[in-house]
């Protein structure tokens, strides 16, 4: 079999089984955050923190939920790393400085899981486990609240109440993060991943040395990593260690596990707002991308020129022979339009339109279908924009889903859209204005602009996967990405929840014979365009030196 065609078989398969998973994991969703029963263990937990969770919050609650939490787990995760060392459980490894606990701390608390250590020489077990991975759990499902919230602010009239935070967390946690995460860790055992807590071994001796490996609750760590599109890897490798991601079938069902629920929550945003073809129209958009990426890097992968790679059957340089080309663009496509940044190649070693691709899918928001709950609300204000400027070529008062977006909504979009350009360009020039960042790159020119440009687009966008040419355990990347995560996060998250009080207290507007058909295949060609030219006039000078001049002199 050629691998051009494995590829694609492979992403047929993955279609297939995304499809399967639509409609069950959608309508559940929405019946999660619809219920007004509460089970025993979730009573348990709202008795613990002290929170109600029958009262409605207005945006500003909400919003002090989000960010009170978030708080608290940056400071409980930073202490955790700071005492490592005297924790059992530490496979005798020191404690971990703090501008790297900082970083660290907000990396995974933001849904980032930016890492600038090797795990596998720097965190124990009670850091992993106790640590990062209940990270992986709760950040998901407060993105998963967020969006739930917009959608609540989209669907209801006259009323500022968006549900209450510490309910959608507990409920987004328990009844569909953890139940699904408990059987995937199976699946992923089954195919080869190791889940234990073993301590460090020797597992060969070679040319007068050793090699050394420890071991781990890697599956169930991996499969939260991927289904709550986290990214951090148990090892350096990440899921290129045949630890994590043993085989072809592993590979694949994690695919699966980055998409499934960015691509349902569409289904849940068309039974919440009681139209599914609301859902169907931003679905599309979504796959319309998704497929477009995908596409172009499997053709940039398998036929960038020359001899080598003809015989290698595409760029293999920097992919791992269990997967090929093929397992390795549709792996780097999900991970960079979701805010997963879970790798299975070397982004560095991708050709320059690839790498440049895999730049540019994050630059989009992570939209398509996004991160766990932030990519739906990302491309909800996407829409918004899309019908404000439908609303200028027309001249009529722009509405999304019997709202009208004024000038108040507008602001929280625009201010939305203009958050993380800001981090990942400012940030960026400031690197080269300086002399100490620029030392850490490994390559000069366009790849060396592009190392720093990555690090930055992947922060600010919660991303989390990397360039890898760069030496970004430094001070000045510590910090510096470290605040560009927490900004990158929270700041729109204060726009979305704004915005989505705001069209709560509206009352509906009829529909009349002028009314935009969001639902139409004409607006998701037209959300395509905006998305497309949006990011294009924001980021194309910066690709311009990068990527693109890269591709060009190949």
């Amino acid at each position: 079999m050629s691998p051009v065609l494995a590829g694609v078989l492979q992403l047929l398969a993955l279609i297939v089984a995304l499809g399967l998973a639509y409609r069950p994991l959608g309508d559940h969703m929405a019946r999660v955050y619809s219920s007004e029963k509460h089970y025993r263990p979730e009573k348990w937990i709202y008795k613990a923190i002290g929170a109600d969770p029958d009262v409605e919050m207005r945006w500003p609650a909400y919003l002090r939920g989000v960010l009170a939490f978030s708080a608290v787990s940056v400071l409980f995760l930073y202490l955790l790393q700071r005492v490592q060392g005297s924790l059992p459980g530490s496979l005798g490894f020191a404690s971990i400085d703090p501008d790297q606990a900082f970083n660290t701390a907000a990396s995974f608390v933001a849904n980032t899981n930016w890492q600038s250590y090797y795990g596998e020489q720097a965190m124990g077990h009670v850091v992993q486990t106790g640590g990062l991975a209940v990270q992986n759990f709760v950040s998901a499902a407060v993105g998963i609240a967020v969006a739930v919230a917009l959608v609540r602010g989209l669907a209801r009239s006259r009323t500022g109440e968006l549900g209450n935070f510490w309910a959608d967390l507990v409920r987004g946690t328990v009844r569909i993060l953890l139940p699904i995460s408990v059987v995937g860790a199976l699946v992923l055992v089954a195919c080869g991943a190791i889940q234990n807590f073993a301590g460090i071994h020797e597992v060969g001796r070679f040319m007068g040395g050793s090699q050394q490996w420890n071991g781990g609750a890697v599956a169930s760590q991996e499969v939260i990593k991927e289904l709550g599109t986290n990214g951090g890897g148990y090892f350096n490798a990440n899921s290129a260690h045949p630890f994590e991601n043993p085989n072809g079938l592993s590979n694949l069902f994690e695919i699966f596990l980055i998409l499934v629920i960015p691509f349902a929550l569409t289904r849940t945003f068309g039974r919440m707002v009681g139209s599914l073809k609301q859902g169907y129209a931003i679905l599309g958009t979504m796959a319309a991308i998704w497929l477009g990426f995908t596409a172009l890097m499997m053709w940039t992968e398998f036929h960038h020129g020359g001899p080598a790679f003809d015989l290698a059957g595409g760029a293999m340089e920097g992919k791992e022979t269990r997967f090929g080309v093929g397992g390795s663009s549709l792996f780097a496509v999900a991970t960079t339009l979701t805010s997963t940044g879970a790798v299975n190649s070397f982004h560095s070693s991708f050709t320059g339109f690839g790498g440049g691709i895999t730049m540019l899918g994050m630059q989009l928001g992570e939209i398509a279908p996004g991160g766990v709950g932030s990519g739906l609300y990302g491309m909800l204000i996407m829409a918004v924009i899309a019908v404000f400027i439908a609303g200028l070529m027309v001249g009529r008062t722009p509405e999304y889903l019997g709202k009208k977006i004024g000038t108040r909504e507008i602001k929280f979009a625009a201010c939305y859209i203009l958050v993380t350009p800001a981090l990942v360009l400012c940030f960026t020039a400031a690197s080269f204005v300086l002399d100490t960042p620029a030392n850490s790159m490994t390559n000069s020119g366009a790849h060396g602009f592009s190392e720093i440009l990555y690090a930055y687009t992947s922060g600010a966008n919660n991303n989390g996967s990397a360039f890898a040419g760069l030496n970004a355990d430094t001070q000045w990347f510590n910090s510096t990405i470290g605040i560009a995560m927490l900004l990158g996060r929270f700041l729109p998250m204060v726009f979305v929840l704004a915005l989505a009080g705001s069209l709560a207290d509206q009352k509906p507007v009829p529909e009349t014979a002028g009314t935009l058909r969001t639902e139409k295949p004409l607006f998701t060609g037209l959300l395509v365009g905006t998305i497309m030219i949006i990011a294009g006039l924001t980021y194309f000078p910066a690709l311009a030196l990068g990527p693109l001049a890269e591709g060009l002199a190949a």
